[in-house]
């Protein structure tokens, strides 16, 4: 018998960015940082897109974990934003999990740094309490290959699905149909292979 397909419902979605300061960022290694980065902005932009809740948190922003990408709180200016005073688990936050529960959102898509703790931590114990998590794996990172791949088996042993963030938004869209222009933009924004493939279609569509 199949293992049931449970995909992401833009209309019971939520997304956690988790932990992205300016310091733990400068400790990734399995993902190069400016393509962390990018990934982490293509996400933010498809749950703005997508007008997913989106809920932002840091770590001990005054010691050498640094304060949240500026762009996030740009993009976010009026999403909640829990400002940890020290627990290392976010989940362990009163007034994270307030948020979150207060989306009434089933479906968490979450990203963060370092994968095996920011990420890995607030991803069980959010299945602890079924909820559906999602780890979108190329807006995380950590040290190095070893810590990430055991981070991503510990999450997806305990029912955790693992996505990139083009997977994710694809899976949202569900259908070109729904908004071509919209779709394209954010891909396009972010991929650059992307950018040429619509740019060459835009080329000989107005040839046409």
């Amino acid at each position: 018998m199949g293992k049931p397909y449970i995909r992401l419902d833009k209309n019971n979605a939520a997304v956690l960015l988790v932990d992205h300061q300016t310091g733990l960022l400068s400790l990734v290694r399995d993902i190069d940082p400016d393509k962390v980065k990018n990934n982490v902005l293509a996400l933010a932009a498809a749950a703005k897109y997508f007008n997913l809740p989106t809920i932002l948190t840091t770590s001990f922003e005054q010691g050498p974990n640094g304060p949240l990408v500026p762009e996030l709180k740009e993009m976010f200016p009026d999403a909640p934003f829990i400002a940890r005073p020290g627990q290392i688990n976010a989940w362990d936050n009163e007034e994270f999990v307030q948020a979150i529960k207060a989306t009434g959102k089933k479906q968490l898509i979450i990203a963060g740094v370092v994968t095996e703790v920011c990420v890995a931590f607030p991803t069980l114990s959010a299945l602890a309490e079924d909820f559906e998590v999602f780890v979108i794996t190329d807006a995380s990172g950590t040290f190095n290959h070893l810590t990430r791949d055991a981070a991503w088996n510990r999450m997806s042993q305990a029912g955790a699905q693992l996505m990139t963030w083009f997977g994710a938004t694809c899976e949202l869209h569900a259908d070109w149909r729904n908004d071509v222009e919209g779709l394209a933009t954010i891909l396009s924004n972010h991929i650059p292979d992307y950018r040429n493939l619509i740019h060459s279609y835009e080329y000989l569509t107005s040839k046409k």
